[in-house]
């Protein structure tokens, strides 16, 4: 396959799955996953693997904040990860904004499928 069409593929993969996220179909994004994904847990440290780890931790997630995360540039770095820009608003659930800016995710892509997501400040 061609550098261009996998990283076409890439963005349409990581487009799908920030959609996904910010309607709540969590279904719908893990199928985006491999089984063994490693996500962060962004305000608690760490990482959750697997399917089922990554659906308890964004239901519980849900239950205490509101996040919204739109991807404003994706690009691929020299060492295949993709960097996804995103501003990100998140809030409590009585609306108040607990944060607003810009961080950077950092994804490993194998065979089509998210493997592992990093988060980096800007």
């Amino acid at each position: 396959m061609m550098k261009e069409e996998q990283t076409l593929k890439n963005i349409v993969l990581i487009k799908k799955a920030y959609r996904g996220f910010n309607n709540r179909e969590i279904d719908a994004v893990l199928s985006l996953m491999h089984q063994d994904i490693h996500w962060p847990k962004a305000f608690e440290g760490g990482y959750v693997i697997g399917h089922e780890a990554v659906r308890d931790y964004w239901t519980r997630q849900w239950s205490e904040i509101n996040p919204k995360v739109e991807p404003t540039a994706i690009t691929e770095r020299p060492d295949g990860k993709v960097e996804v820009e995103v501003f990100q608003l998140v809030k409590d659930l009585s609306g108040n904004i607990l944060f607003d800016g810009k961080v950077k995710h950092v994804y490993v892509i194998n065979n089509g499928l998210l493997q592992q997501m990093d988060i980096e400040l800007t």
